[in-house]
């Protein structure tokens, strides 16, 4: 399984409102394309001082099935014109792991 992670950070007045987005635009359009090989996204927020990080984690099953939702160049991050507005940084480019070992408690 390969695991997608992503940065992005906003200011405290553009939180709420990002995180709306996020559930209602940009993860309905992620899972509207049904890539084959998609598992999940998850969502972390992370209030700091004077900003707020997300951090988005998606799982596939290999790395083709990344492919297929982004194209060759599949490190480049998503991040729809919406989202892009309220945000104040982000990570132009997504990382990649290996997930090796996936254990409930």
């Amino acid at each position: 399984m390969i695991t997608r992670i992503w940065h992005g950070w906003t200011s405290p007045e553009n939180a709420d409102a990002y995180e709306q987005v996020l559930y209602k635009e940009v993860i309905p359009g992620i899972e509207a394309k049904n890539i084959e090989g998609f598992q999940k996204i998850e969502v972390l927020r992370q209030e700091h001082q004077n900003e707020v990080e997300f951090v988005t984690i998606m799982y596939f099953d290999d790395l083709d099935a990344v492919k297929d939702f982004m194209g060759g160049d599949y490190k480049v991050a998503h991040v729809p014109a919406a989202a892009q507005k309220l945000l104040k940084r982000y990570n132009k480019r997504s990382e990649h792991y290996q997930l090796r070992k996936e254990q409930a408690y």
